[in-house]
């Protein structure tokens, strides 16, 4: 993936000096063990997000986190914040048009990069949760560190791969943008266990879907290209983290019903939906009969 002559985004904030609670970087608690927490989380049908009350459009109070006071540019020698800033930049631009083509406007997401533990509008962040997206604030949170479990351990090396983890996380602002979260949302707290995991199984699955519309949108209008195995490469990290993958990888066993993201097959189906059409409609999750 080359992206060097693109442009940055002016939405990305860097709060890695000053997260909350005092933990050590991800670094020093070690990938093996954000990786443990992976598994314990989106994995054991449980998804961390909603653990620590992080689960895109949750009720629970806002907490204060005066962001503006610690937030700063990233070093301008970080060349992977560069990149994260230059992805989430091409996101911007892309559902910019995308919503002016249905009447709508665009309200850029932020990027905040911390480190380890930092308080958000929806609770307490944790990098060993993984990106997130907090939809009281409208901010991506992201732990540069997740790109090395990635790379690591999950077998999801390269930039395409690392930047489809940004659009996924994008793709959740424009369901929010769109309604459609709080809409799924409102209806997963009137349900069931079972039929609440399988709105967010439809849920991610459309945030996939909204990263492949994205990938391909942005390559043909602002002339970045993909380099051979890059999709590849992305499609593999959408396996590796597919529910019954990472249920598979920590007890043996797989349970339908606890699954809250989507199999592999079907994370690796609706990314590639995303990026052989290029529309939103395409994403449309929730009306599909087989997912």
């Amino acid at each position: 993936m080359q992206m060097d002559d693109q442009d940055e985004s002016g939405n990305v904030e860097d709060v890695r000096g000053s997260s909350g609670g005092g933990f050590r970087p991800i670094h020093g608690i070690g990938v093996g063990s954000v990786l443990i927490a992976l598994i314990g989380g989106w994995v054991f049908g449980v998804n961390p997000l909603q653990i620590l009350g992080l689960l895109s459009g949750d009720n629970s109070p806002a907490v204060q986190t005066s962001p503006d006071r610690a937030a700063r540019n990233p070093p301008a020698e970080d060349a992977e914040a560069k990149f994260a800033s230059q992805v989430l930049r091409s996101t911007e631009t892309v559902w910019a048009a995308a919503f002016r083509e249905r009447g709508l406007v665009y309200e850029d997401p932020r990027l905040r990069l911390f480190r380890d533990s930092y308080p958000t509008a929806c609770g307490q962040g944790e990098a060993a949760a993984g990106p997130f997206y907090c939809a009281q604030d409208r901010i991506v949170y992201l732990d540069l560190g997740f790109f090395e479990v990635m790379t690591q351990q999950l077998g999801a090396p390269g930039q395409f791969a690392h930047a489809y983890v940004i659009g996924h996380e994008v793709g959740h602002h424009v369901q929010n943008l769109l309604g459609i979260l709080g809409k799924v949302n409102a209806e997963r707290e009137r349900a069931t266990e079972a039929r609440a995991n399988a709105l967010s199984v439809r849920l991610e699955l459309q945030a996939d879907c909204f990263a492949g519309v994205w990938a391909t949108r942005s390559q043909r209008e602002q002339g970045w290209r993909l380099e051979p195995g890059d999709i590849e490469s992305a499609l593999r990290a959408a396996a590796q983290i597919g529910d019954d993958t990472l249920e598979r990888r920590a007890r043996g066993t797989v349970v339908p019903e606890t699954f809250t993201h989507g199999t592999s097959a079907q994370r690796v189906t609706w990314l590639k939906r995303g990026i052989d059409s290029g529309q939103i409609d395409a994403c449309d999750t929730f009306s599909a009969e087989r997912l």
